[in-house]
C-alpha cells in the first residue's frame, strides 16, 4: 500500500470558526491571525494506492465558484488537486475510488467541474464515490447553520453518474480501510482508519481538522453538537493513544501528521512529522 498527502487549496480561515470557545489571546500562540483575523488553512487530501485501486479521499474546493466564493476564502491561486495528482504522475482517470468524509464545500468542490459548455460534469469519470448514507440526506435536507456549506453542484452530478454509493454505518466496502461515523461536526461524517504495513493512519477529515484541535476544549465554532464532538474526540484520542495512531489532519497548514500519548493532563499531540517520513518514525507501531 503507498498513502500520498496531496495539497488541494492553500486559503484561510478565522480563527474564531477553527478554535470555538477558545479565546484568541490562546490559540494565537501557535497560529498568527492576519488584519482579518484570518489563519492559514490547507485541504489535504490523501491518496491511497491499494493494488488496482487508487483510492482519493476528500478533493477540495474545486474551481467552479464566482471570484467572490474564492476572495472571502483568501485562496492561493495555481494549487489544485489535479496538479498535485499531476505530480505524482496519475490523471483524473486512473482515479478508482473517491471517499467523501462529508459534503461541505471544501471536501466536494473538485469532483466536479464546468466544462466548455459551461455545464458541471464529474472530474473522476472512472470512479466510484463514496459517502455515508445518513450524511447524503443530511446534505439534501440541511440544517440553517449548514446551508451555505452544501451546493447542488457539487452534489446532483455524482448522484447522476449513477456511481455514487451511500453506505450505511458498518459497511466497509475497503479491503484496508475501516470506516468510522461520527456525527458531531455534521451528521454522518466517514473517518477512514487506513492500515498500511505496520501503521494504522488516520485521517482525520473535520473530526479533529488540525493538530491545534486536539485537546477537547479546542472544537471549531461550526461544529453541529460540540459536546457530541467532545466525547466522539475524548473516546478517539484514548484509542488513537492506546494503539500508536498515525493522525493525518486535512485542514492543518503547518503540522501534516503526529501521534498521540497519554499524560497526567490527558491526551496531547506528539512531534508532527511528514507522511513521507512516516517510516522514520521510531514512535511505535499498531501490530
Amino acid at each position: 500500500m503507498e498513502l500520498y498527502a496531496l495539497t488541494a487549496d492553500i486559503w484561510k480561515m478565522d480563527g474564531g470558526v477553527a478554535f470555538g470557545v477558545v479565546p484568541k489571546s490562546i490559540w494565537s500562540r501557535l497560529h498568527h491571525a492576519d488584519e482579518n483575523n484570518a489563519i492559514d488553512i490547507t485541504t489535504r487530501c490523501l491518496l491511497v494506492i491499494d493494488g488496482d485501486r487508487k483510492i482519493l479521499i476528500d478533493t477540495g474546493l474545486g474551481d467552479k465558484r464566482n471570484e467572490k466564493y474564492y476572495a472571502v476564502r483568501y485562496r492561493q491561486p495555481g494549487v489544485s488537486l489535479l496538479n498535485s495528482l499531476s505530480k505524482k504522475g496519475i490523471s483524473a482517470e486512473d482515479i478508482t475510488d473517491v471517499l467523501f468524509t462529508h459534503l461541505h464545500d471544501d471536501h466536494v468542490g473538485a469532483a466536479t467541474k464546468l466544462n466548455d459548455g459551461g455545464e458541471v460534469e464529474c472530474v473522476f469519470s472512472k470512479a466510484m464515490y463514496w459517502v455515508s448514507a445518513s450524511h447524503w440526506q443530511w446534505a439534501l435536507h440541511p440544517n440553517k447553520r449548514e446551508t451555505a456549506a452544501y451546493f447542488a453542484d457539487n452534489l446532483l452530478p455524482l448522484l447522476e453518474s449513477g456511481r455514487l454509493n451511500l453506505l450505511e454505518e458498518g459497511d466497509q466496502p475497503f479491503a484496508n480501510i475501516e470506516l468510522r461515523v461520527y456525527n458531531g461536526h455534521t451528521r454522518g461524517q466517514l473517518i477512514p482508519l487506513i492500515r498500511s504495513g505496520k501503521h494504522t493512519v488516520v485521517y482525520m477529515g473535520d473530526f479533529i481538522p488540525t493538530l491545534t484541535n486536539i485537546p477537547i476544549p479546542y472544537i471549531p465554532s461550526v461544529d453541529i453538537e460540540p459536546l457530541v464532538t467532545i466525547a466522539e474526540k475524548e473516546a478517539f484520542l484514548n484509542e488513537a493513544a492506546d494503539n500508536t495512531y498515525v493522525l493525518i489532519f486535512e485542514h492543518d497548514a503547518i503540522n501534516e501528521c503526529c501521534y498521540v500519548t497519554r499524560t497526567e493532563k490527558g491526551v496531547v499531540a506528539g512531534p508532527s512529522f511528514r507522511l513521507t517520513d512516516l517510516e522514520s518514525q521510531n514512535y511505535g507501531n499498531t501490530l
